[in-house]
């Protein structure tokens, strides 16, 4: 009974939600005013630096044949315009095609510097808790950020194509002109719902990643068994390989989803 009652303690104890938490890591004093950067927020200021420093260094010296890091960013970049952009944007796609790559770049890189354990590393090495990580996917603010960005970009190319009055009537779908005053509000409510659709979606596969990793692996403090570690450190490596897998595809739905809808808003037929 007691290693029984141990067990549904440590169980208890056990917060999977704990990988995905918000903690502030060190404040900003600006004047009067105190800023507080959580690791989330951190986490996006790292990759933005990163992301600053890699892609202007693979770029910086083309070569005729592309090795290494620049053969990878060339390889990506080309994908992204030619399979996913040109198909939906047409000869528009050499004008948004900037900000897709960022996008998908930024989406990934988030993705993937979250699968490695940085608070987790740092505590070891200095022996002092740490929370400098963490998925920042798995923030409903940035990825709500991100939503935001995406439908702001949307409408500013949808109107720098048609004008604002020229735009407004683009948005009209085309059925019968009695039904318009029924459709048109409908299709205007879907425009502000799609940034929610991108953040939830990035927000929640991230979320369900890590908190599944989490479990999994807090099953060994809860059984404290060899047997019951070996699978859990197996089935913990099985995950983190389909956590890569959708660190891929949920950048790359958030960059398509972005074209199409850049595509609705620039194209000359709705």
């Amino acid at each position: 009974m007691t290693t029984i009652a141990t067990h549904l303690t440590t169980l208890a104890e056990l917060n999977p939600l704990e990988p995905v938490t918000v903690v502030p890591v060190f404040t900003l004093h600006l004047g009067a005013w105190q800023l507080a950067i959580s690791n989330h927020a951190f986490m996006v200021l790292v990759v933005t630096a990163l992301l600053l420093l890699f892609i202007p260094l693979a770029t910086h010296s083309p070569r005729l044949v592309p090795r290494g890091l620049q053969n990878l960013v060339e390889s990506v970049c080309v994908f992204l315009r030619e399979e996913m952009a040109r198909p939906i944007i047409g000869h528009h796609t050499d004008r948004y095609i900037g900000f897709l790559w960022t996008v998908f770049f930024f989406v990934l890189t988030l993705n993937l510097v979250a699968m490695i354990p940085t608070d987790k590393i740092i505590s070891l090495v200095t022996g002092q808790k740490s929370h400098f990580g963490g998925p920042a996917t798995a923030n409903i603010f940035i990825t709500g950020a991100l939503g935001v960005i995406s439908f702001v970009m949307t409408h500013v190319y949808g109107i720098r194509q048609h004008g604002v009055f020229g735009y407004l009537a683009h948005l009209a779908p085309p059925c019968p002109k009695w039904l318009l005053p029924l459709i048109y509000p409908l299709e205007l409510v879907t425009l502000f719902v799609r940034p929610f659709t991108l953040a939830i979606r990035l927000f929640a596969n991230i979320v369900a990643g890590h908190m599944v990793l989490a479990t999994v692996l807090g099953l060994i403090f809860v059984f404290q068994n060899f047997g019951v570690a070996i699978i859990s450190v197996l089935a913990s490596v099985a995950l983190s390989f389909l956590e890569l897998l959708v660190a891929f595809i949920q950048a790359y739905i958030f960059a398509f989803l972005c074209t199409l809808y850049i595509g609705l808003a620039t194209s000359s037929e709705h």
